[in-house]
């Protein structure tokens, strides 16, 4: 097991990785849209808080040489899903052609009273893994 940690991404709040490593996949914490350097949530609306998450999620995974197109599953979790709609429209912008399997719940409250948090998981190349993960 690899933890991962990006300086350019927000700092974890609590007692969590901002993603793993382990058996060819990488795992990201939830990111909200914290700006990671005032590391405040400065968006206070539901797509450009989706493209500041979107962002942090691309940061933590570049830590391993990996991107948003590597992802092959999301979980979305929004505080209200009137706003679906909306996020959906940034999300499918900002992933284009490449349409990892995804989730989207609506919770009744998220870190920081945050609109939106996504966490991902992402596939390393065959020849970024680990020989026992082949």
């Amino acid at each position: 097991m690899e933890i991962l940690h990006h300086p350019d991404a927000p700092q974890a709040v609590g007692p969590y990785a901002q993603a793993i490593v382990a058996a060819g996949l990488v795992f990201c914490s939830g990111q909200t849209p914290l700006v990671p350097a005032s590391m405040r949530i400065e968006a206070d609306n539901i797509e450009d808080q989706t493209r500041q998450v979107l962002a942090n999620l691309n940061t933590v995974l570049s830590s391993r040489g990996l991107s948003l197109a590597d992802v092959v599953k999301t979980t979305v979790f929004l505080k209200n899903f009137a706003d679906f709609g909306r996020m959906n429209a940034v999300y499918a912008a900002v992933f284009g052609l490449h349409r990892p399997a995804r989730t989207t719940v609506e919770v009744s409250r998220l870190p920081l009273d945050a609109l939106v948090e996504i966490e991902c998981v992402a596939a390393l190349p065959p020849a970024a893994q680990p020989a026992a993960a082949r």
